[in-house]
């Protein structure tokens, strides 16, 4: 009825999956966007291990799964109103460098290019460090901080 192998495997998924929606509904709008840097990151090592193993179709499953996250994601949480004209002009900037990623990441699935995964990965990576930096949770950020110009550059809109 049920073999040992797709029962653990099925299990296992469910459970990952219950915890990552778990974690998900509990998050803050900040956590929530580290949350969407990290499953970036995850696709795309994915993509490059695929690629490696020359699994196209799994390689372009995660490719996908990246530029999802790029751009239905990342991209979409960006709030255009939040801090002002400064705000809106560093939202446009990373508004194009999202583009610019799931371009790079489009053509690595096309030119089975591991380089251009790299690319994209070090570009959302520099993305990630900066958004973890400005956590208003993190241990040592000043109080007045958390609510600073800063703060209001990179609201995820939520």
């Amino acid at each position: 009825m049920y073999t040992p192998q797709a029962a653990a495997s099925t299990g296992a998924s469910s459970y990952a999956t219950i915890g990552l929606q778990s974690a998900a509904m509990s998050a803050s709008p900040h956590q929530l966007i580290t949350m969407l840097f990290d499953g970036a990151k995850t696709a795309i090592t994915m993509a490059r291990h695929h690629m490696a193993r020359q699994e196209i179709g799994a390689k372009g499953n995660a490719i996908s799964k990246a530029i999802n996250i790029v751009t239905n994601g990342l991209k979409a949480s960006l709030d255009a109103e939040a801090g002002g004209q400064a705000g809106a002009e560093l939202v446009a900037n990373l508004s194009a460098l999202y583009d610019y990623i799931a371009q790079r990441l489009l053509y690595a699935n096309l030119r089975n290019d591991p380089t251009l995964l790299d690319e994209a990965d070090r570009l959302l990576d520099n993305i990630s460090s900066a958004w973890r930096e400005i956590d208003p949770h993190k241990p040592g950020l000043m109080p007045d901080a958390a609510n600073g110009p800063a703060m209001q550059r990179f609201s995820a809109g939520a």
